[in-house]
């Protein structure tokens, strides 16, 4: 069973249920995993706190043009939709940042002047962090293509009885390659304006993908009712609903799990896995 942990926008607190929810499930005895697949900001081990025991270098296949056997055709350039390729009269410029691996450039050159080769862009940890096994991906300091990275780490965890992704903030294609093929989405949101903008955003992402979804409403108080009545027009169920509370903020600061560290707040866990989750597991997802 996949689940993912999404949000329209950052800071509405996905990153605190997808951790808590992991932590909860793994001390219930679920052979639950959580994999942190905000590959530009990962934040999750704050909370784990893992020990890493294992490294994986995430790669991507880049041309390598041979100049003794090119002959400046420029057909590789036209077939590039990125625009990675130049070719001149006597020289053929590639640009790194905008390749986005495809191989289209290797299949089609004529003179078999181009090969490729395989350029890191981030790695992936695995570890043990407060009984839960702990996948992080990373994205290389200076790259801009994250969406290889999540793939690997998704790849990775396939086998996981639970698996708690932790997706990234937005609605991009990073978000995508995390969440597609999920059994659940939950959309973490605030009762705010911001909120309830980039939810409906989310919303009509995971719609589009076909995606069975639910909302978490976190900091509940500090706004208005426009996201109740938004999932009640859409008929989008409200799973959780979490008050704004400073002993919350404060655990967050200092890097402690929420059901630690203010106990009473673990029935919310209990509620999102017996309510939603259980039936899933049930059914075999």
């Amino acid at each position: 069973m996949k689940i993912a942990i999404a949000s329209g926008k950052g800071g509405t607190g996905k990153t605190t249920v997808a951790t808590n929810l992991a932590y909860y499930l793994a001390g219930q005895g679920q052979r639950a995993v959580y994999a942190d697949c905000d590959v530009e900001e990962p934040n999750g081990h704050l909370f784990l706190r893992p020990e890493w025991s294992k490294k994986t270098e995430v790669t991507v296949k880049i041309p390598q043009i041979d100049d003794a056997k090119c002959d400046y055709c420029g057909d590789c350039a036209r077939l590039c939709e990125y625009n990675a390729l130049a070719v001149l009269s006597d020289k053929v410029m590639f640009f790194q940042s905008l390749c986005h691996s495809c191989g289209g450039c290797f299949h089609i050159c004529p003179q078999k002047a181009i090969t490729e080769i395989d350029r890191s862009i981030g790695v992936i940890k695995q570890g043990t962090g407060r009984g839960v096994p702990v996948f992080e991906g990373r994205l290389n300091i200076g790259e801009a293509i994250s969406p290889p990275v999540i793939k690997r780490l998704r790849e990775m965890i396939h086998g996981a009885a639970i698996a708690v992704i932790d997706a990234p903030p937005g609605t991009s294609c990073p978000v995508i390659e995390a969440v597609r093929n999920t059994d659940y989405v939950v959309l973490v949101t605030e009762p705010t304006p911001f909120g309830l903008n980039d939810l409906a955003l989310a919303v009509g992402m995971v719609r589009v993908l076909g995606l069975p979804h639910g909302v978490i409403i976190n900091r509940k108080g500090i706004g208005d009712e426009r996201v109740e009545e938004y999932c009640l027009r859409e008929n989008i169920p409200i799973i959780l609903e979490i008050p704004d509370d400073r002993r919350i903020a404060e655990a967050y600061s200092e890097g402690e799990l929420l059901i630690d560290a203010v106990p009473e707040y673990r029935r919310h866990f209990e509620k999102l896995f017996a309510e939603t989750l259980r039936p899933l597991q049930k059914m075999g997802a």
